[in-house]
């Protein structure tokens, strides 16, 4: 299959981002209309990574993503399940310790991580609940995790013109940049799918996370979420 389901069978949706590896990180600045790089600098400062501590930046694709953590002096592992993305990603940055792994069953041990952090990758996970869990398991006592996601726009005439976009718009715009446009077809119906800002956060809690709170970016087109893992 050239696009996945929105029923996200895991070998599905890793072949599609094997297909786009190559263009992946350009394809998001385009589409995104450079949005993408505001909303990760966000997401390192959520973070807040420090001189020796671990994080786990799952979902990492080709690595870009966990670039800034490394900045910090902090010892970042970029996981992913897409192996197209991992190779392209370990040819740009051939000394990150990128690694293969599946978000619902990660291959690290218990209370690993001083922070967990996933972009735009949570929304096809086929197991969203398991996956909270995940990274739960492997984040320290007194860790955080934060989560960027594409969400719900919370002022009406921005989610019309938003919803417009990613049906009429985006497509058209894939078939001009993207290796694999259908791809981006799924990704802006999963988009459409995905649980607002509460319910992902009940989601969280439920998990085991506390502290829990959302910060909206870009109106609430992106919503950035973050929780503690309790001290035992």
């Amino acid at each position: 299959m050239t696009r996945a389901t929105l029923a996200k069978q895991p070998h599905e949706v890793a072949s599609m981002f094997d297909d786009v590896a190559a263009n992946y990180d350009l394809t998001n600045d385009v589409l995104s209309l450079g949005q993408d790089r505001r909303w990760r600098r966000e997401v390192a400062k959520a973070v807040d990574a420090r001189p020796a501590q671990k994080v786990l930046d799952l979902a990492a694709g080709t690595g870009t993503s966990s670039l800034p953590f490394t900045t910090t002096g902090a010892y970042v592992v970029p996981c992913d399940f897409s192996l197209g993305m991992l190779r392209e990603g370990k040819k740009r940055h051939p000394w990150l310790p990128l690694t293969a792994g599946d978000a619902t069953k990660l291959p690290f041990a218990d209370d690993v991580f001083d922070a967990v952090t996933i972009s735009f990758g949570l929304r096809n996970v086929q197991d969203t609940d398991q996956a909270l869990r995940e990274l739960y398991r492997v984040t320290k006592p007194g860790g955080r995790v934060v989560i960027c996601e594409f969400s719900h726009a919370t002022w009406a005439p921005l989610r019309t013109v938003y919803e417009e976009y990613l049906m009429r718009a985006l497509p058209p715009i894939a078939r001009a940049v993207s290796s694999n446009p259908d791809a981006y077809v799924y990704l802006a119906e999963s988009i459409q799918s995905w649980p607002d800002q509460p319910a992902l956060a009940r989601r969280l809690q439920q998990a085991g996370w506390t502290k829990v709170a959302w910060r909206n970016l870009s109106g609430g087109i992106v919503a950035l979420h973050r929780g503690t893992k309790p001290q035992q």
